[in-house]
C-alpha cells in the first residue's frame, strides 16, 4: 500500500471509495454510524447522500459551491460531508466550540453559501446572520426550521426537509482527483485559524497508509473516538478509517467528558478508541477507569493532537491493558505521519514516519539535522493540503513544494524515533541549551500531585529565561512550599538539573484550544501584560 499512488491525476470522487464500495460489496445493510439516538446503515447513509446531494442541485448549489458544516457527532455529519462531496460541492465542517466572533469570521472567510448546523449550536451563529453577505441557506439538523429566529431573507429548512427534496437516483458529480473536496481550519492556536483546503484523495490515503497499515482497521471493528468528526484527527478515527474497510463508528454528540466517555466504551464495547493526551491523563484520575477501560473488546487506542507523556501512557498500559498508539499529525496534512504502532510502542516518542511519508528534521537555514540534533519537523506525503485559502505568504511558508512546515521541534534518535520538544514557538533556551516545555511537562505530570501541567519561559531578575510551570492538581493535593520543592526536585531527577520550573503557579485549568491542545501563548501573554 504504501506504494500506491494517490496522486495520479483522473476521474475519481472520495464517495466512491469510503460510501458506494461497501454496498457493491454486500455491507448494505452493515451498521455504519450510531449515534446513542439514532443509527444508519451504509445502504442507508448511500440513498441519503443520494438525496442530500439531488437536493443541493435542486436548491441551485453547483460543483464548487461552498457549505459549511456546524453540526455535532450525529448521523447526520456522514451524510452532510459524503453528500457535499458527491455534490462536487466544498463542505467545510467547522469546530462546535467556538465564538459567534469566531464563526463570522471562518463563514465569512470562507464565502459559503449555506450552513448545516445543529440545533443546540443556533445561539452561536443567529447574532451574526445578519453579516454573512454569501449566505442563502440555513439547515437546521435535530430540530424545527423554526428554531431560527433571525434568518432574515435565507432560506430555512430543517435537515429531514432537506433529504425530502432530494431524490434518490445515483448520481455523483464528475470531479478528478486533484479537485478540492473539503477545508479544514486550522485550530487557531495562535492568530486567526487558516482554512487548509483537501482533495479528494486524501482520505482515502490517510486511511490506506495509516487506518489500514499501521492500525490494522478491519471490518468487524467498532471505533469510538472522543476527538470529533471536525476535527482532522477525529475525522479519520471517525469516518475516513472505519468507512475505508465498511467498519462501525461510534459517535457522541456531548462533550467527551470521562464519565461521557466511560459510559460509552460500557455500553458499546468498542473495539478501538481514540482521544487526545488531556483525556487519557482525566480517564486515568478516574475511578471507574479499569481493564480495557470497560470494553471487553478493546484491543488498541490511539492519540494524537499533542505528544502523549510516557507516563501516561505506561500508566494507561497498566491499568487499561492496551496500548495507546500515540503519533503525530496536523490539519496541513490531515491526519497521523509519524507514529508508534503495534508491537513497536516506544512512550515518550511519536514514532517513526507512517509508511507512504518521509520526515525530515531541519535546521533553520532548511539543512537537514543529524541524531540528536533539535529543529523542525517536515513531512512529505500525499494527504498534504493543497495550500491556504486567501493566505498566500502563510501558505509559501509552509508547504515548500513536496515539502510542509509542520512548526513542531523535534529530534531523532538513532534508532530512527522522533521525540517531541515543542512547538517553534514554545521553545526555549536555558544556559544556552534547547529546553522543551513537554519535557519539562511530561516530568511534572509523573508526580503523583499533578494532572496537568504547561511550561513556558520567563525572565528572571537577571533577564535570563528559565522555566516557569503552571500545573492542574489532582482531587486531595494542595499547594504548598513542601510540594513545589518535591516537584523541583522530581523534575530535576526526570528531565535534568537546569530544567526545573524556578516558579510553579497552581490553576484550576489551563488554556486550552477545542481540541485539547495548550495554548502556551497564552499564558505568555498573561506573564507579559499582554493578556486582556
Amino acid at each position: 500500500m504504501a506504494g500506491e499512488d494517490f496522486t495520479q491525476r483522473r476521474p475519481y470522487n472520495a464517495v466512491s471509495d469510503f460510501v458506494d464500495a461497501n454496498v457493491e460489496r454486500g455491507l448494505g445493510n452493515k451498521l455504519a454510524f450510531s449515534d446513542g439516538a439514532r443509527k444508519l446503515t451504509y445502504g442507508q447513509l448511500q440513498e441519503n447522500t443520494f438525496r442530500f446531494a439531488g437536493a443541493l442541485r435542486a436548491l441551485g448549489f453547483k460543483q464548487e459551491s461552498r457549505v459549511a458544516l456546524l453540526l455535532l457527532d450525529t448521523v447526520d455529519f456522514p451524510v452532510a460531508f459524503w453528500g457535499s462531496i458527491r455534490a462536487g460541492v466544498v463542505c467545510i465542517p467547522l469546530n462546535t466550540l467556538l465564538t459567534s466572533e469566531q464563526y463570522e469570521y471562518m463563514l465569512d472567510d470562507s464565502r459559503v453559501e449555506a450552513v448545516f448546523v445543529s440545533a443546540p449550536l443556533l445561539k452561536s451563529i443567529e447574532p451574526i446572520l445578519g453579516k454573512l453577505r454569501h449566505l442563502r441557506l440555513i439547515v437546521v439538523s435535530g430540530g424545527p426550521a423554526t428554531a431560527v429566529t433571525q434568518a432574515g431573507a435565507r432560506e430555512v429548512l430543517s435537515f429531514d426537509d432537506m433529504l425530502a427534496r432530494g431524490k434518490p437516483e445515483p448520481w455523483t458529480a464528475p470531479t478528478i482527483s486533484d479537485e478540492v473536496a473539503f477545508w479544514l481550519y486550522s485550530s487557531g492556536s495562535t492568530g486567526q485559524p487558516k482554512g487548509a483546503k483537501h482533495i479528494h484523495t486524501s482520505p482515502i490515503a490517510t486511511a490506506k497508509l495509516f487506518g489500514q497499515q499501521v492500525l490494522g482497521i478491519r471490518e468487524d471493528d467498532i471505533v469510538f473516538s472522543a476527538a470529533k468528526l471536525f476535527f482532522a484527527y477525529g475525522l479519520g478515527n471517525g469516518i475516513s478509517f472505519p468507512m475505508s474497510v465498511g467498519a462501525t463508528t461510534v459517535l457522541l454528540p456531548d462533550r467527551p467528558s470521562p464519565d461521557a466517555v466511560l459510559e460509552i466504551i460500557k455500553r458499546e464495547q468498542p473495539t478501538i478508541f481514540c482521544g487526545v493526551p488531556t483525556l487519557y491523563a482525566a480517564l486515568l484520575a478516574h475511578k471507574d477507569i479499569g481493564p480495557g477501560a470497560g470494553s471487553g473488546r478493546l484491543r488498541m487506542c490511539v492519540s494524537a493532537g499533542e505528544a502523549l507523556p510516557a507516563n501516561v501512557g505506561e500508566r494507561w498500559r497498566e491499568k487499561v491493558g492496551v496500548d495507546i498508539i500515540d503519533g503525530i499529525g496536523s490539519t496541513e496534512m490531515l491526519h497521523i505521519f509519524v507514529s508508534n504502532r503495534p508491537g513497536d510502542v516506544h512512550y515518550g516518542t511519536s514514532g517513526k514516519p507512517v509508511p507512504g511519508y518521509d520526515a525530515k528534521i531541519v535546521s533553520d537555514e532548511g539543512q537537514e539535522l543529524g541524531a540528536d540534533e533539535v529543529g523542525e519537523l517536515i513531512i512529505r506525503g500525499p494527504s498534504a493540503a493543497e495550500g491556504y485559502w486567501n493566505q498566500r505568504e502563510k501558505t509559501r511558508r509552509t508547504f515548500a513544494g513536496e515539502w510542509t512546515y509542520t512548526g513542531d521541534k523535534y529530534t531523532r534518535d538513532a534508532e530512527g524515533y522522533y521525540h517531541y520538544c515543542g512547538r517553534t514557538d514554545d521553545m526555549f533556551k536555558v544556559s544556552g541549551i534547547w529546553v522543551s516545555p513537554f519535557e519539562v511537562e511530561a516530568a511534572l505530570i509523573s508526580h503523583e500531585a499533578v494532572l496537568e501541567a504547561a511550561v513556558i519561559g520567563k525572565e528572571d531578575s537577571d533577564g535570563l529565561l528559565k522555566p516557569k510551570a503552571f500545573i492542574v492538581l489532582k482531587q486531595g493535593f494542595q499547594a504548598d512550599d513542601s510540594l513545589f520543592n518535591s516537584l523541583k526536585e522530581h523534575v530535576k531527577s526526570r528531565a535534568g538539573a537546569w530544567k526545573y520550573p524556578r516558579w510553579i503557579t497552581v490553576r484550576a485549568d489551563l488554556p486550552k484550544t477545542a481540541t485539547g491542545k495548550i495554548q502556551r501563548f497564552k499564558l505568555r501573554d498573561e506573564e507579559s501584560g499582554k493578556a486582556a
